[in-house]
């Protein structure tokens, strides 16, 4: 029996735990989960849960590395404070804890900063990029929204080191009060007007680093990959979101050459996802996440068990390369889920 541990998790990894649990080997495994809420749907998939304290640094180290050496956790799979236990997972294979990290801390830095890792990649043809700039001060977010705006790019930032779409902001001028009006009654917006922005950063001194960009305005996709230990490129699915909550998984070669080339350069090991946006046909790199993405269970419907797969590559097993099926129309819909 190997014994596998999710720490805070998104909701989603309920599936990821099913699709490793149901492998086509049948072999048995024990989850073993922990998040600050109890009654989060992603323990309601594990054999064994408890309550995750709020803590930061080298004290959630000192928990995770415990709560492992406490229930002979085999595989540990993070993503909540992911580079505070890299860098210390050297701890966690003395006790027999095999990581599902990247141990590149470098480039895991840079990973987790979006302004370095881009700066890292430009002019080395791996992926392009969107023309951005980065501002810490509101004159600084002035000079470049305009420096931006002069290129002919339409404008957006979001934090450096946000996760998913927390943060991002659409700079839009053209809403009038009217508008804006509507807006009360409708959907909350991603866009706001410059001089409101302005004038809500104008207020900090220094604010935390934000990427002021240009607005990929055309369709987004996910690149899912999986890779051995070291880093070699075991599986590339490209899941391209179409309209409301239909993705397609497509054979598309410019996403899959992208996903060789970056493979190529980082050598991040296991499951890891590349999300790129289009601007008149060229993809470009709006991130690179280090860990398995929300949406796989979706990318996994082209047959290819990606959390079951990625955990025999960190077990140091065989795996023959899959042959995704791509042609596929997905969606999803809400479920319930009989709580513990």
């Amino acid at each position: 029996m190997t014994n596998i541990y999710f720490n805070r998790w998104f909701s989603t990894v309920y599936h990821y735990i099913n699709m490793i649990r149901d492998n086509p080997d049948g072999r048995s495994f024990t989850f073993y989960g922990t998040h600050p809420d109890p009654g989060h749907l992603s323990l309601q998939a594990c054999d064994h849960a408890e309550p995750e304290p709020e803590l930061y640094g080298a004290e959630y180290v000192d928990y995770a590395l415990d709560f492992c050496r406490r229930n002979r956790i085999d595989v540990f799979i993070p993503r909540l404070h992911m580079l505070e236990i890299a860098k210390e997972v050297g701890r966690f294979d003395e006790i027999g804890t095999k990581v599902m990290v990247c141990r590149d801390i470098e480039l895991l830095e840079r990973l987790m900063e979006k302004d370095r890792f881009y700066e890292s990649l430009a002019g080395t043809g791996v992926v392009p990029l969107p023309a951005y700039e980065v501002a810490e001060t509101a004159e600084q977010f002035a000079a470049a929204y305009e420096k931006l705006r002069s290129g002919g790019h339409r404008v957006c930032f979001k934090p450096t080191n946000a996760e998913g779409g927390m943060g991002f902001r659409i700079i839009d001028n053209e809403r009038s009060e009217q508008d804006k009006l509507k807006a009360l009654y409708g959907w909350v917006s991603a866009t706001i007007p410059f001089e409101e922005a302005y004038r809500t950063l104008a207020a900090a001194e220094r604010f935390p680093r934000l990427m002021v960009m240009e607005l990929l305005p055309d369709e987004e996709v996910s690149i899912d990959c999986l890779a051995d230990a070291d880093g070699r490129l075991i599986a590339a699915i490209p899941r391209r979101k179409s309209s409301g909550r239909i993705y397609l998984l497509e054979n598309r070669p410019e996403l899959l050459e992208i996903a060789s080339r970056v493979a190529e350069r980082c050598r991040i090991s296991f499951a890891y996802n590349i999300q790129v946006k289009y601007n008149e046909g060229i993809p470009k790199l709006l991130e690179i996440n280090p860990r398995m993405s929300g949406g796989l269970y979706i990318t996994c419907l082209s047959g290819v068990n990606m959390p079951y797969l990625a955990v025999k590559a960190i077990l140091g097993e065989a795996i023959e390369r899959p042959e995704p099926q791509f042609g596929v129309k997905a969606s999803y819909i809400e479920l319930p889920v009989l709580m513990k």
